[in-house]
């Protein structure tokens, strides 16, 4: 009997190694050597399971935007009461600061979209599955009359995630400009205006 192929542990760990290289030399300045360093493997070897850079990079990516994504889905779906839902949601999209390692490796990865279309194309699938998560929030949320639309639930989603990605870049620098507390409270003050609902924090 054959043994099993190892190939697919081996593409895993290559593209958690390349994630962590990522975050922590930034991805403009990213080498395979690098990368092949951190697995104590030649560069040759990594090239077998992907034929370049470019490939395991996108593949990063790829398992990036899956887990942000899923843990946002996850977040909201924790939660029955729509303003609560929308509360999670917003908590979920904010990175935790410089140190929150997921949304790091996004926006590192994220700089390669102005410039390439796999890489921009992948960037607009993350932007559009999180407006896609808010708007069945807002429209959950208008169906059963907890929340009154001031705008169409999908702009509404659009502006959200865009505040996030904004104030997010903020959070990440080596000196923050803001705390993540703060930025939360921003977004909390455009959602009540949007939905005219307190978004109290439940007792």
């Amino acid at each position: 009997m054959a043994r099993p192929s190892k190939a697919p542990q081996r593409r895993a760990e290559l593209i958690e190694v390349a994630g962590r290289a990522v975050i922590d030399r930034g991805v403009l300045n990213l080498r395979l050597r690098d990368i092949a360093e951190s697995a104590g493997l030649s560069s040759g070897s990594i090239l077998y399971y992907f034929p370049t850079l470019a490939d395991l990079l996108q593949e990063v990516q790829r398992e990036a935007v899956a887990r942000f994504c899923s843990a946002r889905k996850q977040a909201a779906a924790a939660k029955t009461d729509p303003g609560e839902r929308l509360r999670s949601m917003i908590r979920s999209g904010l990175p935790t600061g410089p140190g929150d390692e997921l949304c790091v490796l996004l926006y590192e990865l994220g700089t390669i979209a102005r410039r390439d279309p796999v890489y921009a194309a992948r960037h607009i699938t993350l932007y559009e599955q999180q407006v896609g998560i808010y708007t069945g929030i807002l429209e959950a949320g208008a169906a059963t009359g907890d929340f009154t639309l001031t705008a169409d639930a999908v702009s509404i989603a659009r502006n959200l995630v865009a505040l996030e990605d904004g104030y997010g870049l903020h959070l990440t620098q080596a000196v923050p400009t803001l705390e993540t507390a703060t930025a939360e409270a921003m977004l909390l003050s455009y959602a009540r205006t949007a939905t005219t609902h307190p978004l109290e924090e439940s007792s």
